[in-house]
């Protein structure tokens, strides 16, 4: 081969063609990003093997294929990568491409846990705090919850002020409990704002106030959470007076800070 043929073969390093192609990927250009992440993934590149298999998993530049998926998810998850770990779970959680298989799936969350995937974490915490596909350990999830909170997962905020009000292995603490709510509800959390409203109507853990009671449970409300919040709305109306109810629903459609 000339040196001219040699020059024009040269392919960019690998980091190039990954950030390349995560690039496409956020634009909508899944072909493209597949083209570029198609030869590392055969090369063994275990991160480009984790993202050939969520495409696959989601249906995304090709036809979804969750046989394919965990194929590659495998490949990925063998090698140590945490994004192919936590989906290959999921496939095991699911039964997709795989039998369903929860304590598979919760070994493989707790491998890409323990390398920090927030997301991992976070689900981790929830199969602890149930006992589904693991030993039912409320010590663990609350442990793997403050590691996903910490990631800025809302889920988990909402989990630990869960923990904290149900007295899941800690003493109950409506102070804590409002905390992690408040964290989660300025999130979005539909659940968190509903249970954050339901503490500002009882004091619980906050000063009593009925205006953000129901400004917490019109944001639940709306947000999907009607029937968590359905009574403690009622209450709180009954409470309430015309003014305070327009200053809630006021509050209710503005934007989180």
């Amino acid at each position: 081969m000339s040196w001219l043929a040699r020059l024009l073969d040269r392919k960019p390093p690998p980091a190039q063609r990954m950030a390349e192609a995560l690039a496409a990927w956020k634009e909508g250009d899944y072909g493209v990003a597949l083209d570029l992440w198609a030869p590392l993934a055969h090369e063994g590149n275990a991160r480009a093997q984790s993202n050939m298999g969520a495409a696959f998993l989601e249906g995304r530049g090709v036809e979804q294929d969750h046989a394919k998926a965990v194929d590659w998810l495998r490949r990925a998850a063998e090698q140590g990568d945490a994004g192919g770990q936590r989906n290959l779970a999921l496939c095991h959680y699911e039964g997709w491409g795989v039998p369903q298989d929860h304590a598979e799936a919760a070994r493989l969350y707790e491998c890409a846990a323990l390398q920090g995937d927030a997301d991992a974490q976070d689900m981790l915490s929830w199969m602890k705090l149930l006992g589904g596909g693991c030993p039912q350990d409320y010590v663990g999830a609350r442990q793997w919850a403050e590691k996903a909170a910490a990631n800025g997962r809302a889920a988990a905020m909402a989990r630990l002020g869960d923990i904290h009000h149900n007295a899941l292995g800690v003493e109950r603490d409506a102070d804590a409990a409002a905390r992690w709510w408040q964290r989660a509800a300025r999130l979005g959390h539909p659940e968190a704002q509903a249970m954050l409203g339901a503490a500002y109507l009882a004091g619980k853990g906050v000063p009593r106030d009925v205006v953000e009671a129901l400004h917490w449970l019109r944001r639940a409300e709306m947000n999907g959470a009607g029937e968590l919040a359905a009574g403690f709305l009622k209450e709180a109306r009954a409470h309430a007076k015309p003014s305070q109810r327009a200053e809630a629903e006021r509050r209710a459609e503005e934007p989180l800070a």
